[in-house]
């Protein structure tokens, strides 16, 4: 876990493109920081889900996708990423990341680098409802909907570890105003400050 000062300075594979760009506007920047993808990928791998989702999701055709037999399978996706657990090495990470970068007390949100939208929680000491909201992020992921737009793009129920941003405060909401100050097509605005831009 980076601030968005640490992550400007790393590869946009690993905290992704946006984190830059946001961290060049210290001055409007929501408190908040950047989960690096690694986080996600060792959650997977410590609880050998890449192994028990591409055994779960075996019996579907990419070629044929048989919609009725693949839904059932996106909800025991979601329970098996839902009932497993992060290290507590990765869980005192995480508490201490949300500690620093000041974002206890009241609303936060997590989302993708680069998408709009994420999950909400309030948060407070040591952040747990924070922790839970990232999980739910990476849950969203196995929706039926997900699921069939890989199938569709990629051939594959498979996916990459992604970076998420966390920021104190709700989802943001478009500003003309700021993206035109900014000479950017969108910024993201919320109580706290700036959450997004592209």
């Amino acid at each position: 876990m980076y601030t968005f000062a640490e992550a400007a300075r790393l590869s946009p594979l690993l905290v992704g493109r946006e984190a830059a760009r946001l961290a060049a506007q210290t001055s409007l920047l929501a408190p908040g920081f950047v989960i690096d993808r690694l986080f996600e990928e060792d959650f997977y791998t410590s609880n050998n889900l890449p192994e028990q989702l591409r055994n779960l999701f075996s019996p579907i055709n990419p070629r044929r996708i048989d919609e009725d037999a693949l839904e059932p399978l996106c909800d025991k996706a979601q329970t098996l990423v839902r009932a497993s657990y992060l290290l507590d090495d990765a869980v005192q990470k995480f508490y201490r990341a949300v500690r620093n970068a000041d974002v206890l007390g009241g609303k936060v949100h997590v989302r993708r680098d680069g998408e709009p939208t994420g999950e909400v929680a309030t948060a407070f000491a040591p952040g747990t409802e924070a922790l839970v909201a990232l999980k739910k992020l990476w849950v969203s992921d196995w929706t039926f909907e997900a699921v069939l737009a890989r199938l569709d793009e990629a051939g594959s129920v498979g996916l990459e570890a992604r970076p998420a941003l966390m920021f104190a405060g709700g989802p943001g909401q478009l500003d003309a105003e700021v993206a035109a100050k900014l000479g950017v097509g969108h910024a993201l605005m919320n109580e706290r400050g700036l959450v997004g831009l592209s």
